[in-house]
């Protein structure tokens, strides 16, 4: 479960440059519906984990390497398994906002969004929605395996149908979403095994457990956006102060997670180091968020500068990975 820059200032000078506004097209606003910065950090994460599933020893094909062709059976499981799980992400971002149609006008970051500006119509956006998740579903279904299947239908399912409703009913809706959020990975994963073990548990974790903190930091400078749309997340129903605490405390599981791949043999030293410091420099950055802001301005700022430094954490993770693997 995808980063929206801060609502516009209301007060703009006379002599500003005018705004350059999208030039909104039918197929602009079905690739708007997909959520697109969302889907292409899912394939992110699901291509390195099918990508590490191929290197490691529970892969059923550990001899190939990229020189075996890309049509080799490992190679072509791995990339139906990142394919089908981004359209299955595409699918579901669409779903979500033919669902949340209604609700999205009342925010500034979401009020243009296809749907809620009535660009195009609900029967489209279903539609379209329903013919991304039949494709997924296609395509996992011809070229990897069931358990990926099943996992794919899970995750969609929890996205759609349970964290989207529960969303506007309780503050947990955030822990229960990123379950279905942290499935890219492990989807990646088992399209290349076949089945469930310590590696792919893994990666599902991390991305898990950084869900947690990343969105704490949007539920804070994002607060009063949410409670116009109803959405009953930590910082409206809780407070601001609640949402930083947990925000530090899931900082501090997130830093042994991170270094399980080391533990469990997939990843050697080097990641291990690099986890280490990225995840204590996080924890660092989630602490300073525990002291009493003298203005709401300087809380502001803290909270989008945890949220970016969320951005940059997971990105250099992954690259860590790849790296240790590569130079073992």
């Amino acid at each position: 479960m995808s980063p929206d820059p801060a609502s516009p200032s209301e007060h703009v000078p006379t002599d500003s440059p005018p705004i350059r506004r999208k030039r909104h097209t039918p197929a602009r606003d079905l690739w708007e519906l997909t959520k697109p910065g969302v889907t292409r950090m899912c394939a992110l994460t699901s291509a390195g984990a099918a990508w590490m599933a191929l290197q490691s020893s529970d892969a059923p094909f550990p001899a190939e390497t990229a020189a075996d062709g890309w049509c080799s059976p490992g190679f072509a499981a791995g990339f139906a398994g990142v394919v089908g799980a981004s359209l299955a992400v595409a699918a579901a971002s669409a779903f979500n906002m033919w669902l949340e149609r209604a609700r999205d006008p009342l925010m500034p970051r979401t009020k243009d969004r296809p749907l809620a500006a009535r660009r195009l119509s609900e029967a489209t956006g279903l539609g379209f929605a329903a013919a991304l998740l039949l494709a997924s579903v296609v395509t996992l279904a011809l070229f990897t395996n069931p358990l990926t299947l099943l996992l794919t239908l899970w995750a969609t399912v929890g996205y759609v149908l349970v964290y989207t409703p529960l969303k506007y009913r309780t503050p947990l809706a955030l822990l229960i979403g990123a379950f279905p959020g942290a499935a890219p990975p492990l989807l990646g994963w088992t399209a290349v095994t076949g089945r469930l073990d310590l590696g792919g548990l893994a990666l599902f974790l991390i991305l898990l457990v950084w869900q947690m903190p990343h969105f704490l930091a949007i539920m804070l400078f994002r607060r009063h956006e949410y409670a116009r749309a109803g959405i009953r997340c930590v910082s409206v129903v809780r407070g601001e102060k609640a949402a930083r605490v947990q925000a530090f405390l899931w900082s501090v599981v997130l830093l042994p997670i991170s270094v399980l791949p080391s533990v469990i043999g997939l990843t050697g030293p080097l990641y291990c180091a690099v986890a280490l410091l990225l995840s204590l420099g996080f924890l660092g950055w989630a602490c300073t968020g525990l002291q009493a802001f003298g203005d709401r301005a300087s809380e502001l700022r803290w909270a989008r500068r945890f949220f970016f430094a969320s951005l940059i954490y997971l990105p250099a993770l992954i690259v860590a990975l790849v790296l240790d693997v590569v130079l073992r």
